[in-house]
């Protein structure tokens, strides 16, 4: 048995159409979705995030505004910063980019944004109704992974989940978003006994805990459905001096022969997150306008 390998770069191309074409009808009424991103510093994996959402953003049909601040900036420039894009009308999304410098309160300046026009779903309003089962923004990651996962087995109702992971920013949501699909849900972290057990039970498991090969085969249960949001650069002399590559938090080659389906390490959840956050942006426009938010676009 080897798993079916679920091309996220694929899938996030049939997101990107699905915006393009939403885009275009609202362009048919002269409304243009806007998406603003913030970039303090010069970190050199932020630089490249953000360079690729600002192309595909505009290669969705929608305006970009980019704004670039010094690492010394300091937080309420930042802040005023953000209470003008919350009042700009060709603004329908902003997202400041994480992380920011260690004078700078993250979750102050997260917090100050428009929690309509939260498309990175952070905000702790957007976290409470995600958690309350009311429609919110949810952050993008997670989205990705339940769009993947509702393509690849329909009905989740039913299905017991387990989520590696506990952040604010993958794992408790992404346990949220399972709970309202109907799923039997166990959240683990570092501090869960018999981890390899509880995994066990998972027909779905997703592992987001940003350590490499974190998850042996002999925690997947056979024949379950593996999503891998792990990130992790590590050294590829293979390669040439000074490379690197990508890895997982789980360990890819031996998982393939146990689980039915499984994203790759690069080429799966990633591509997704860029994908879902012009989704979002889309659905914040049509609401702002009082129009109902694309049904393929949302859960």
């Amino acid at each position: 048995m080897t798993a079916a390998i679920i091309d996220g770069k694929a899938f996030a191309g049939e997101i990107r159409e699905r915006v393009a074409n939403q885009v275009a009808r609202l362009k048919e009424m002269d409304i243009v979705p806007g998406l603003a991103v913030v970039l303090v510093g010069d970190d050199p994996a932020s630089e490249i995030y953000v360079r690729n959402k600002n192309r595909q953003t505009e290669e969705a049909g929608m305006a970009s505004f980019e704004h670039r601040l010094g690492e010394d900036t300091e937080e309420q420039e930042l802040v005023e910063l953000v209470r003008r894009l919350n009042a700009d009308p060709q603004v329908h999304g902003i997202l400041v980019q994480l992380p920011l410098p260690d004078h700078i309160d993250e979750n102050l300046v997260i917090n100050a944004i428009d929690p309509a026009k939260d498309v990175d779903g952070f905000h702790v309003i957007n976290a409470g109704r995600l958690a309350t089962g009311q429609s919110a923004m949810v952050p993008c990651t997670p989205l990705g992974c339940l769009l993947m996962l509702r393509d690849r087995l329909g009905d989740l109702s039913g299905r017991e989940a387990v989520v590696i992971g506990r952040s604010n920013i993958v794992g408790k949501p992404m346990a949220q978003l399972l709970l309202r699909e109907n799923c039997t849900v166990t959240v683990c972290h570092s501090r869960t006994r018999d981890i390899a057990d509880v995994v066990r039970r998972g027909e779905i498991v997703v592992a987001a805990v940003g350590r490499r090969d974190f998850v042996p085969a002999d925690w997947i249960r056979r024949g379950a459905t593996v999503i891998d949001v792990g990130i992790n650069r590590i050294d590829a002399p293979e390669k040439g001096e000074g490379k690197t590559r990508l890895v997982g938090d789980v360990q890819f080659d031996a998982v393939k022969d146990v689980a039915d389906a499984i994203t790759p390490v690069p080429g799966g959840v990633g591509p997704m997150t860029i994908a879902c956050l012009l989704a979002n942006t889309v659905t914040a426009c049509c609401l702002s306008h009082g129009l109902p938010a694309p049904q393929d676009l949302t859960v």
